[in-house]
């Protein structure tokens, strides 16, 4: 059985991607962060990973492209999952009894509108959704809440005060699983994740763009990020669907010959149809 790394502890949104996507019975590795994550993968503690990419409302999670970049890991599938927050408490507790309410930074940031109705309630950034509940559980704290999933608040045996307190309704997160190797062969791969690096002249990305055109290949995603080592040049990271292995090799083969570097993250199932 796979060992499987995640970003959190149970009750998280991870490790709910990881439940979806492999099963209830694969082995959790918990982590608070996604440089730990990550090392854990590298020195071969676990086979795979779950790791956030992007969220329809907030946009790409930057740092996370560049982690997936540096350590050389493969992207092998990709999960996405709705974000319904829920504002939880100790048993008995009530919204005007909780002084603070604690949550990843993000789930705070999604949360907000609700918030301005109980300005009484200091908002407070943690590591982990999941864990915040687990702490609240564990140490009886009336006076603090939790935003966290429906999941967190059965594992953790705590009362939900106000369902989908979530700004946007429709909040939906992509989560990528990754591995030191890449997929091996699979008739249903119909995505892939590049990385390439283009000289500063006039209309480098333009002609990248037309051969995933011309290759009939369907740009789905297009992040730029800094260089650190060079001051204001960038690479591009790309996905791309692709109904023929064939179109996307010659679409590779050319972006080769277009760019000073690429390098293939990752072939996969596409998750959205």
């Amino acid at each position: 059985m796979s060992k499987v790394a995640i970003q959190g502890i149970k009750g998280s949104y991870h490790h709910q991607v990881a439940m979806d996507f492999f099963g209830k019975k694969i082995e959790i590795a918990e982590f608070m962060s996604f440089d730990e994550l990550v090392n854990s993968i590298i020195n071969n503690n676990c086979e795979m990973g779950v790791i956030a990419i992007e969220n329809s409302i907030a946009g790409s999670i930057i740092p996370n492209y560049a982690l997936i970049d540096n350590a050389n890991l493969k992207i092998t599938g990709e999960h996405y999952i709705n974000i319904n927050h829920q504002l939880m408490a100790f048993p008995g507790s009530k919204i005007k009894d909780l002084d603070v309410v604690a949550s990843h930074p993000m789930a705070l940031l999604q949360c907000k509108e609700f918030f301005r109705k109980h300005s009484n309630i200091t908002l407070v950034e943690d590591k982990d959704t999941a864990e915040v509940a687990y702490r609240i559980q564990r140490d009886k704290i009336n006076n603090m809440g939790a935003i966290a999933s429906l999941e967190a608040s059965k594992i953790y045996g705590l009362e939900i005060l106000s369902e989908n307190i979530q700004t946007i309704k429709n909040n939906e997160t992509r989560f990528v699983i990754i591995s030191k190797n890449p997929l091996k062969n699979d008739s249903k791969s119909d995505k892939a994740s590049l990385k390439f690096m283009l000289s500063h002249k006039t209309g480098t990305l333009a002609a990248i763009l037309e051969i995933l055109k011309d290759c009939n290949l369907n740009l789905t995603k297009i992040q730029s990020l800094p260089i650190v080592e060079i001051p204001w040049k960038y690479s591009f990271f790309v996905d791309t669907t692709f109904h023929s292995l064939e179109n996307l090799n010659k679409a590779l083969g050319l972006i080769d010959q277009k760019s000073e570097s690429l390098k293939v993250l990752g072939i996969y199932q596409n998750k959205i149809k």
